[in-house]
């Protein structure tokens, strides 16, 4: 136990020396959380919208003012026809056109219904799909208000015949997307820590050759490799206590489960990525070569995990592949804990499965490394 605690603070001390990876441990993970957070966004903002109004009516203009006082729209400030806002939708200057056709208030009015033209550009057909359904949820509204002001018995009678659907949102009830990036992002940095700089660190042995030193000694393989994998194991845990200090004071998301639980599950996540930092590092024999397989790893894992789109929406091969992804189980298991306050009951079939992911990596690069070195 005293050489493995001698090795530890030997790295801690080569940590605290190395002028490049101070600032890659403790600065770059804070400013990727800030800035990925408020980039990796689905919410759509300053959408630039034409309105095309044939009808220049008091309730055509009244719908107008609707969509220019909602946070999503931007109107452009100028008269168009349709052609002409076609080209401006061919030229890339406009997300979404509306076309209020004549007589509009008038349907409305005697006939309780009339035709509106939606034309969305589609080319993201997730960003057209959130476009729509802001839209479609601005002309419900008012059509609600229109018939709540108005006595026209066609436009009560019409509603009559409709549908009325109350939706209540659990867990994410604002719909805050940064909720739900947060937990992901968390998820990456503690990855990036545990897998990238432990293999980097690693290798880094082989290059200076100091390696055939440490191998001609009395330590035994796995003092050297817990004395070197310990410190970023700690490290990550230290980076989620700061990354979950920044989410909660910047962007207030909610911690309704339990923190230790959080940690516990975060700690069987960091052995098995410090395992196939640790198996990276066995069959590289150059910090290059270790940067291109983090790189290959990490980019699929993270694709693959649904921190951007739900796993669920992808193909079934995929979806298999993140049985074995552990960025997706640790991803889905921070979520769960802070969104919706899940208990160890909850989560015991993914907290079997991590710890027996970490046992047999960490067990086989641990292997691996001793028939290698």
């Amino acid at each position: 136990m005293r050489t493995i605690l001698y090795i530890v603070r030997k790295e801690f001390l080569q940590v605290m020396r190395n002028k490049t990876m101070i600032p890659m441990i403790f600065a770059l993970p804070v400013v990727q959380l800030v800035i990925l957070v408020n980039a990796a966004t689905m919410d759509m903002r300053n959408i630039d919208l034409i309105i095309v109004n044939n009808d220049q009516s008091s309730l055509s203009r009244d719908l107008s003012v609707k969509f220019s006082q909602s946070a999503f729209f931007s109107i452009i400030p100028k008269y168009f026809t349709e052609d002409e806002a076609e080209k401006e939708m061919l030229l890339n200057n406009t997300d979404m056109i509306l076309v209020i056709p004549a007589g509009f208030e008038e349907k409305v009015y005697s006939q309780g219904k009339a035709d509106l033209q939606v034309q969305i550009d589609a080319i993201n057909g997730m960003t057209a799909g959130l476009i729509n359904s802001y839209a479609s949820q601005i002309i419900r509204s008012f059509y609600l208000e229109t018939l709540a002001s108005s006595g026209s018995n066609a436009l009560r009678d019409s509603y009559i015949k409709n549908i009325r659907i109350e939706h209540r949102f659990w867990y994410n009830d604002e719909l805050n997307f940064k909720f739900y990036m947060v937990p992901g992002i968390l998820a990456i940095l503690l990855t990036v820590i545990g897998m990238f700089l432990a293999s980097l660190n690693l290798v880094r042995e082989k290059e200076i050759g100091t390696i055939e030193q440490i191998n001609v000694t009395p330590i035994r393989k796995y003092q050297f490799i817990l004395g070197k994998l310990l410190p970023f194991w700690i490290i990550a845990l230290f980076e989620l206590v700061i990354g979950l200090i920044i989410g909660k004071l910047l962007f207030n998301i909610p911690t309704e489960g339990s923190l230790p639980l959080l940690f516990l599950f975060a700690a069987l996540y960091l052995v098995a990525v410090l395992g196939i930092g640790l198996l990276i590092s066995t069959i590289s024999d150059t910090q290059q070569q270790a940067q291109f397989l983090n790189f290959f790893v990490l980019v699929t894992f993270i694709m693959l995990s649904g921190i951007f789109t739900p796993a669920e929406s992808m193909p079934h091969w995929a979806q298999n592949v993140n049985l074995i992804n552990p960025i997706a189980y640790f991803i889905r298991i921070n979520r769960m804990i802070l969104l919706k306050g899940s208990g160890f009951a909850d989560l015991a079939s993914d907290f079997a499965v991590m710890a027996t992911m970490a046992v047999l990596l960490i067990a086989f690069a641990t292997w691996r490394y001793r028939k290698t070195a």
